[in-house]
């Protein structure tokens, strides 16, 4: 055990000094700081002695230099056991720090709160990451504690140990300083890239730096390690429950994405990342009968979303289900009560957060990043056809579209009324998944009469218009751009059905 007898503290935000400064009165150990650290520690009744009277310079440049000198960096980096360092330290006269406390500008916050540039550029923190990559680097003979995120978890340690520290608490507070100076060079790595003015979206390096992680039962099978990396906090509140899942979090995901797309009252049940039902209607109610009629036996250990609230009456019919996640905007007391009689259902209260505009997926020991497919089908459509659609056929098709969107390549999606009445996903061919859908529609009684039908991707043949049409499917909509696309208008016109362009294929592999 090595005891702590100076120690160094530099924060930016003096609210969390108080117990930190009380321990170190307590066992007498020296605090060294600067500036308003100082001032802050001395409001507390401690003795500081400050930077400068070690350095014998003054904070220089505005407050840019004020740590940056041998003496400081000579009492952090020295190693006990090199007798040359002590030689050295001996000679200049410099003396050992043991502990040393930083909490970095909040560059960030900055970024986020639309700072203009140079203040923004003034929140890179130098002083404060030199000194904690030192500290840290030198974890055999100094703890660095390197945010007020560990300041409560040093404290403790202060206390528990009398100001003592062993090799394997210093490593793990290390690990924790390189974790913050990662994550904070990233932050300022991607705010430079954003200020490309060519492709701010897609730079040339790829970053992911993410402080938060909860590790995972398992992965997608039992026999695979999983962990989620990120803040869902920020995007749910979970009202009861058990932890989520890897699988349970790829599902809320689709849902979300899904329910993002819909403005009027909507449901929608999820399995394997497709909608096995969904549908808007005026009425929440109709709507979750409906969605729920699209494929009862899919929807037993579905996820089920609305984009509304949860009142008594829909809780009534949505807790006969046996469903594992349930997402809306809010819920009644009431419906909460009822909904909550079974412990291990997942309810969860979706805040108004936004998902971000890029995502990523590994691949052969690489990475592939793109921009989100975030065009919503019903602008800029095309007719194609001599024979137009009517009011409720448009709206039809777009909804349609919407639902092809988030489904699993190749897909067609089978809708009337605003109610998914069937899908065919994840198909090699786009005759099967039509094949599929049809299936799957009729097995649940519905008639495809009037029906319309959305292609995720073009027509190369008109072999789908033409299975569609003798189901009585009078509508379709898709992204056109085959050199056939003719060859399906041509069917359409020759059979009395109303083709629409959308211009934007929704591939999703």
């Amino acid at each position: 055990m090595k005891k702590i007898k100076r120690v160094l503290i530099s924060v930016y935000d003096k609210s969390y000094l108080s117990h930190l400064v009380s321990t170190f009165k307590k066992y007498e150990v020296e605090i060294i700081s600067t500036g308003g650290t100082k001032k802050a520690i001395e409001n507390l009744g401690a003795n500081v002695t400050s930077v400068e009277s070690i350095t014998k310079y003054p904070s220089i440049l505005g407050g840019r230099v004020k740590t940056l000198h041998p003496n400081i960096f000579g009492g952090i980096l020295n190693r006990a056991d090199i007798q040359s360092d002590q030689k050295d330290m001996d000679q200049f006269n410099i003396h050992t720090i043991d502990m040393v406390i930083v909490d970095l500008y909040p560059f960030q916050e900055a970024v986020e709160q639309n700072a203009d540039n140079s203040e923004i550029i003034e929140k890179i923190d130098i002083g404060g990451v030199s000194l904690i990559r030192a500290a840290a680097k030198n974890y055999k003979d100094i703890l660095i504690v390197p945010s007020t995120e560990h300041f409560d978890l040093a404290n403790n340690l202060m206390i528990s140990n009398h100001c003592c520290t062993n090799i394997k608490q210093r490593l793990s507070f290390a690990q924790k300083a390189f974790n913050v100076t990662s994550n904070y060079e990233y932050n300022i790595a991607t705010y430079f890239d954003s200020t490309n003015k060519e492709n701010p979206k897609t730079p040339n390096t790829f970053k992911q730096n993410i402080l938060s992680s909860k590790k995972l039962r398992y992965g997608e099978n039992p026999h695979q390690d999983g962990v989620y990396y990120g803040k869902l906090n920020e995007l749910f509140d979970q009202l009861n429950g058990k932890e989520l899942s890897y699988n349970n979090l790829l599902d809320i995901d689709a849902a979300v994405n899904l329910i993002e797309e819909f403005e009027e009252p909507s449901f929608g049940i999820l399995k394997h990342n497709n909608a096995c039902g969904f549908a808007s209607n005026k009425n929440l109610e109709d709507a979750w009968d409906q969605a729920l009629a699209g494929d009862p036996i899919s929807a037993f250990g579905g996820v089920l979303i609305t984009n509304n609230n949860i009142d008594l009456k829909i809780a009534s019919k949505i807790n006969t289900l046996f469903f594992e996640v349930l997402i809306a905007k809010d819920f009644s007391n009431e419906a909460l009560d009822l909904l909550k009689s079974k412990k291990s259902r997942i309810i969860l209260k979706k805040k108004n957060a936004n998902l971000g505009e890029m995502s990523f997926r590994t691949v052969l020991n690489g990475v592939l990043l793109q921009t989100k497919d975030l065009i919503t089908d019903g602008h800029d459509l095309k007719l194609m056809s001599n024979l137009d659609v009517n009011t409720n056929q448009m709206s039809d098709l777009i909804f349609a579209s919407k639902i092809c969107k988030h489904t699993k390549s190749n897909t067609i999606v089978l809708a009337k009324n605003k109610q998914l009445l069937a899908s065919g996903c994840g198909q090699t061919s786009r005759v099967d998944a039509l094949k599929q859908a049809i299936i799957k529609a009729k097995h649940f009684g519905f008639s495809l009469e009037n029906a319309v039908m959305a292609s995720d991707a073009f027509f190369p043949f008109p072999d789908c218009v033409e299975i569609a049409e003798k189901e009585g499917i009078r509508a379709v909509i898709q992204p056109g751009g085959s050199k056939n696309d003719q060859l399906s208008i041509d069917y359409c016109n020759a059979n009395n059905m109303a083709m629409i362009f959308t211009g934007t294929r929704h591939f999703k592999h």
